[in-house]
């Protein structure tokens, strides 16, 4: 018994290494960057929250799920900015680093990899609510600090629509709100609206 708890100690701290990752959001208004980690259990919660709103009938264990493991392989790949140039390419060292982590020896989740593809896929109706919502938390920690992650890197209101336009077709009250609270921004001064 004692191996088995080795291994799997030696796992979780191996899954620790996610509280290293620092994100470019703001969190607390503006008080310090979240990390990664941070991030995973906002967005596992979040994701429950949504789908306990919608009428939909989503699998939220399974949601839960794909929250908790979205960002794993940022681990050894880093965070990678939602208006990075190089996004296109992010996924193939974090898909590195996952199948690393599903082959530890202490780990006993089983379909990790499957799991962390589903979500990285985005097709079954779980994926695609857990796509519209992480980029909604960035969203809302740039409202709460004022635009402070947008204008620390320079971003301008069209950058802003074109990375949000997909939640357009996946969820017409989300992105209602979200199109009202970037006006606002513009309005406030926290987004360069040109």
């Amino acid at each position: 018994m004692s191996e088995r708890i080795s291994k799997i100690s030696d796992f979780l701290l191996q899954l620790d290494a996610l509280k290293s990752i620092n994100r470019r959001s703001y969190i607390n208004g503006g008080e310090r960057v979240e990390n990664s980690a941070e991030h995973s259990w906002h967005l596992a919660m979040a994701c429950w929250a949504f789908a306990e709103l919608f009428p939909e009938d989503y699998d939220i264990s399974k949601l839960i799920k794909l929250a908790l493991l979205h960002d794993l392989g940022e681990i050894e790949a880093g965070d990678t900015f939602l208006y990075s140039t190089n996004r296109s390419d992010a996924h193939i060292e974090e898909r590195k680093c996952v199948e690393k982590i599903a082959l530890h020896p202490g780990n006993p989740i089983e379909n990790i990899i499957g799991l962390w593809e589903e979500q990285e896929a985005g097709k079954s109706k779980e994926a695609k609510l857990l796509k519209v919502i992480d980029r909604l938390l960035p969203f809302l920690h740039n409202i709460t600090s004022e635009g402070r992650s947008w204008q620390d890197n320079g971003i301008h209101k069209d950058q802003v629509l074109k990375m949000h336009q997909f939640i357009e077709d996946e969820n017409h009250e989300i992105y209602d709100w979200f199109i009202s609270k970037v006006e606002y921004a513009i309005e406030q001064g926290w987004l360069n609206g040109s």
